[in-house]
This record gives C-alpha cells, sequence and structure tokens, in this order.
C-alpha cells in the first residue's frame, strides 16, 4: 500500500477542510483534491493545488477585466483556435502542483521536462522506505529486435520467473545493505552503538532505479499538456505511461475545455512534414506516390503509411 494509515488519515483530515475564496475553482478537480490516485505497486500522484480555469485561458487571451459575457461555444472556439494554432501563452496563465510517487527510473524519465518546479524528497536528510517496483508479469518484456528503447516480446513461464526472482532478491538485499550501512533504528540513534553509521549520503548510492523517490511537481498548462502529448503517447515506456494516463483524467477535471481542444489538435493528431504533406495532396489527386518519387525517407515514408494505415 503506498500510504500508510496515519498518512491517510493526514489526507482525510486535509480534505475534510475547505476556504472561502474568491478565486475560481474547478468543481470536478476539488472532488479529487489531495486524495492519492494509486499507480504501479507503490506509486502515486495528488493534485497539491491548482491556479486558473478554462476562462483564465480565455480571459488571458482577451486580456479581459472578467469573466465576461462570452457563452461557452464561443469560449470554446477560442480555446480550439489558440491550441490549433500552437499560441502557448494563455495557456501558461494557468499552473497545477503535484505530489508524484514513483520508481527512480521514471523519475529520471520524468525529469528530462525541464519547464517544471520540483522538490525531490532528500536521501541525504532522510532514509527511503523499504519499496521498490516490480513489474507484473505482464509488463516483463524482452528487449525490442526493432527498437533501442522498446519492449518485444512478453517473458513467459521459468524466464519470467528467474527475471521476477532476481528482480526481488537483488532488491531486498540492497536495502538490507543501506540500512546495515546506516545503522541507525527507527528513532534514529545507532542500531549497534559498537559501530558508526555510513552517511545517509554515501549509503544510498547502493540502492537500484526500482526503489521509490517521491517530489511536488508544478507545471503550467501548456508544458503540462506538452508532458502529457509526450508520455501519453503509446510509443512512452508502459511505466510513465501509467502516470501520464492518470493525469490526463485530471486534466480533464481541471480545464474540460482545453482538455477538448488538447485530444482533438494534441493528443489525437498528427504533424506533417512537407514532403509528407505533399504526398497526401498527390494520393487525393489520384496519383499513385512511392517513397522513391515522394522525396521521403524510408523511415519517415513508413511512419506515414502506419499513420494513414495504407500499406
Amino acid at each position: 500500500m503506498p500510504l500508510s494509515p496515519e498518512q491517510l488519515a493526514a489526507i482525510d483530515e486535509q480534505r475534510a477542510g475547505s476556504q472561502p475564496t474568491r478565486r475560481a475553482v474547478a468543481p470536478a478537480l476539488e472532488e479529487i483534491l489531495y486524495q492519492p490516485i494509486e499507480l504501479l505497486d507503490h506509486g502515486l500522484i495528488r493534485v497539491i493545488d491548482y491556479m486558473g480555469d478554462d476562462n483564465a485561458v480565455v480571459q488571458a487571451a482577451r486580456v479581459s477585466y472578467g469573466r465576461g459575457t462570452k457563452k461557452v461555444t464561443e469560449d470554446q472556439g477560442l480555446i480550439h483556435y489558440l491550441m490549433r494554432h500552437r499560441h502557448s501563452t494563455p495557456f501558461e496563465m494557468c499552473e497545477i502542483k503535484f505530489h508524484v510517487k514513483m520508481p527512480i527510473f521514471v523519475a529520471r524519465q520524468w525529469i528530462r521536462h525541464r519547464t517544471a518546479n520540483v522538490n525531490e524528497y532528500s536521501a541525504r536528510y532522510s532514509i527511503l522506505d523499504r519499496e521498490f517496483y516490480i513489474p507484473s508479469p505482464e509488463n516483463l518484456a524482452a528487449q525490442s529486435s526493432v527498437n533501442r528503447q522498446g519492449r518485444g516480446n512478453v517473458l513467459e513461464g521459468a524466464e519470467a520467473q528467474r527475471v521476477l526472482d532476481l528482480l526481488k532478491r537483488d532488491s531486498t538485499q540492497v536495502y538490507d545493505h543501506y540500512v546495515e550501512m546506516l545503522n541507525e533504528n527507527e528513532a534514529g540513534e545507532p542500531a549497534d552503538p559498537s559501530r558508526p553509521g555510513l552517511a545517509r549520503e554515501l549509503a544510498r548510492m547502493n540502492l537500484s532505479l526500482n526503489f521509490y523517490t517521491q517530489w511536488y511537481w508544478k507545471i503550467d498548462l501548456h508544458n503540462f499538456m506538452h508532458f502529457l502529448s509526450l508520455r501519453a503517447d503509446p510509443h512512452a515506456q508502459y511505466e510513465i505511461r501509467v502516470y501520464a494516463d492518470a493525469m490526463i483524467d485530471v486534466l480533464k477535471r481541471w480545464v474540460p475545455l482545453c482538455y477538448e481542444a488538447f485530444v482533438q489538435h494534441r493528443l489525437g493528431a498528427a504533424t506533417l512534414s512537407k514532403n509528407a504533406l505533399s504526398v497526401v495532396k498527390r494520393r487525393l489527386a489520384g496519383e499513385n506516390v512511392t517513397q522513391e518519387s515522394s522525396g521521403m525517407g524510408k523511415r519517415e515514408w513508413l511512419e506515414l503509411q502506419a499513420l494513414l494505415e495504407t500499406k
């Protein structure tokens, strides 16, 4: 279980309180505010705070004084226009803050998105929990033979069990050694007074990448949607995609009009190069276009055929 009974009790207490405000709120997002959404075997996301809503995007685009009298359909049309033409600044006026708990190897992918503010749990100051990620059998796959950063066929039978046993045994052993090197009990006192404990900042280096870390992650709406467009993509690594998929539901609760435009113009859309667009136009005109006559490389050509679902 990702959170202890004490932590859950603290969250319940936090959720039980409310504050009067003149700020815009998103009712659907308020329903899950602070609430942990459990992911993988020990992971989670929680919305901690947010600023703005769909109207904040519209208001910033129009530089208006207040909510105004525009119809929802007009606001919807404006948001779609902004998204379609990649006018990002109005979306940057909204922000959201998450508490995220994930395996360290997922965090190292996540941090590549440098447009957010991050404060991570410090293993120099505190002791990490005995929590490490073990893939479920259906997500235990061999290396892809065609993609250097992808997965191939799922491992089965004795080979799958051998890998799972190795992962569990290694993770358990390195944590045991971590605790031994720290030489600390729960009160922070030496477990064995006859020997000194290794500094926490050094003891942590023995832990493997499947151990869990946590951070607070704050990002504006524009960059949040960019994160989701990359990490909710079917080609993204499964473990980070699980988090992105859960965050898409958060986006829908927070800014439903922006979510709709995002799905329409980003998540469910595709960008074509000049040559690819030319191929589409020539085909619509009835021309039989081949790779050789398209001006496209083999990889881009195959990607276009897959996108158009043609052979």
